[in-house]
């Protein structure tokens, strides 16, 4: 439970699916306080049981093992940041495996669509509930559910670093995404750039290739 409104959306939903039998992560890694916060008032007012994990340590520690190659490139941001999603995946998977759960995925239909999300992070899991969803409708169904409006109203962010938003990082709204993902509708340019985004991203909704041999 991150505190976002895909994560929050779907911990209600596995509440209600599986109320005897769930269980709601809280897993900080140098994340923002008010992420936490939302995660809380969600699990409070629907009664999900939680565990937190905070994960900073772990994630210091294994910076300062790994080597940095230095380059001075972006790609370095990212590596750091994918990091903090993989540490969250190993987490849950240690937990699921000891209780016999599956792991659940936030990720909707937009953010699988143009690869937005991390390859065996948030992407390693067992089961996508939100994943014929786009954003949009995720959205309409947060207020059917009756989660926090301050949680539905605040920008779509991974919360990886100061500042970082989905729609930042896309270069798009998902407005705009679900428009083209749901109608076809979109200019040129953006046509362009999306149909760009999901065939790079092939590898990442497929399993690994295997050679004929």
């Amino acid at each position: 439970m991150s505190g976002g409104l895909d994560s929050s959306v779907l911990a209600v939903l596995c509440q209600r699916a599986f109320p005897e039998n769930m269980l709601g992560l809280i897993m900080p890694c140098y994340s923002w306080q008010e992420d936490k916060a939302h995660a809380q008032a969600v699990a409070s007012k629907f009664s999900i049981p939680t565990a937190e994990v905070v994960l900073d340590d772990i994630f210091t520690a294994l910076l300062q093992k790994l080597p940095d190659y230095k380059t001075g490139s972006p790609v370095s941001h990212i590596a750091q940041a994918n990091l903090k999603v993989r540490l969250r995946m190993l987490t849950l998977y240690y937990i699921a495996n000891q209780l016999k759960y599956m792991v659940a995925g936030p990720s909707n239909r937009s953010e699988l669509a143009v690869g937005y999300f991390t390859k065996y992070g948030d992407g390693g899991v067992d089961i996508l509930p939100l994943g014929n969803l786009v954003k949009g409708q995720v959205k309409e169904l947060a207020g059917f559910l009756s989660i926090p409006q301050s949680i539905i109203d605040k920008p779509p962010s991974a919360g990886l670093w100061k500042g970082q938003t989905d729609e930042g990082e896309l270069g798009f709204s998902y407005d705009e995404l679900d428009r083209y993902l749901l109608a076809g509708e979109a200019s040129a340019e953006l046509r362009e750039k999306i149909e760009s985004m999901i065939t790079a991203s092939e590898h990442k909704r497929s399993l690994p290739p295997i050679p004929n041999l």
